[in-house]
């Protein structure tokens, strides 16, 4: 499979000599925060934990608590993201969502529906790992219901595999007959069907259930369930349909609400610059009729003021500032 992230390894890459660049950016009166920015945006994850490691051993400092000491806001928070190895930040991000007061279900939704089985496991066991709980535990804690129930399936990154012929044409009527054909909805069984069954056969289950309803399942569901569990049956449809469409569609709505969400901004555009941003950039344009490109950098400009041309630039579309370095 063709590698569809923006931002890929640096070719003529050294660590040390880029934990130096970042020493000088930081010492004296101010910070050069175009070189932290040049550097970090043009290395990918890997490559920055070498830095992080390198900067250690140089100076005996923790980089990244340095450049929190260095920088703030908003360009804080996207620096810190970028040098959070993925599986952590994913389980960090989810942390974030559960604890305190009140529940991020937008964090729940967007991780659990669009990451692989393998990944989830993997964010599971680095939740434990970092934060001494069980991820299932605190979600059951914080969330309740239906809604529980299919976080809960998710959560065990489990799908089946195969595509069940058999079963294609039965589970379309049951989602049918669970839904649009009776009166109130049989949630268990679009939890069941949603939750476990592999992607290629939801793909064929959908084609299948609008040829029996003459609707998209996406209508039935918002026409069968409300608020966060309506929220997270749609996410799972839409990543099943293609995970590139469904942040391109995140990405622009959150760029279009009253005022920006930059917190969902940054995630999106950190976690998915080295899985399938360039996938996302072509969806956006298709979808939207406009580039991502340049709707980021338009939005940000204000935010960022001389900052906003140069890291959505870098993690859209790969630009490499970092080679003039």
């Amino acid at each position: 499979m063709a590698y569809r992230g923006s931002v890929k390894p640096f070719v003529n890459f050294n660590a040390k000599h880029d934990a130096e660049l970042l020493h000088r950016a930081m010492k004296g009166i101010g910070t050069d925060e175009d070189t932290v920015l040049m550097v970090l945006t043009a290395r990918c994850n890997d490559q920055r934990q070498e830095i992080k490691a390198a900067y250690k051993k140089t100076y005996g400092k923790d980089l990244v608590s340095a450049l929190k000491s260095e920088l703030g806001g908003l360009f804080e928070d996207l620096i810190v993201s970028l040098m959070t190895p993925p599986v952590l930040y994913d389980a960090t991000q989810l942390h974030k969502a559960l604890k305190g007061a009140g529940t991020d279900d937008q964090v729940l939704i967007e991780i659990l529906a669009s990451r692989t089985g393998e990944e989830i496991k993997e964010i599971t066991k680095v939740y434990k790992k970092e934060f001494g709980g069980k991820l299932e535990k605190d979600i059951c804690g914080d969330t309740g219901g239906s809604y529980r129930k299919l976080l809960v399936i998710l959560l065990q990154g489990s799908r089946e595999e195969d595509v069940d012929e058999d079963n294609i044409e039965k589970d379309a009527k049951d989602l049918y007959a669970a839904g649009e054909g009776k009166c109130g909805t049989d949630e268990e069984k679009f939890i069941t069907i949603l939750g476990n069954r592999s992607e290629e056969h939801l793909r064929r289950v959908f084609d299948a259930y609008k040829k029996i309803s003459g609707s998209d399942i996406e209508e039935s569901i918002k026409g069968e369930t409300t608020g966060n569990l309506e929220d997270l049956m749609l996410a799972i449809v839409k990543c099943v349909k293609s995970v590139p469409g469904y942040f391109a569609e995140s990405l622009y709505k959150s760029m279009r609400r009253a005022g920006t969400d930059d917190k969902t901004l940054t995630r999106i555009m950190v976690s998915r610059s080295e899985v399938d941003m360039l996938d996302i950039r072509a969806n956006f344009k298709k979808m939207y009729g406009q580039s991502l490109y340049t709707t980021i950098q338009v939005l940000l400009r204000t935010i960022f003021k001389k900052k906003a041309p140069h890291l959505p630039f870098i993690l859209c579309d790969g630009v490499r500032f970092g080679n003039l370095l």
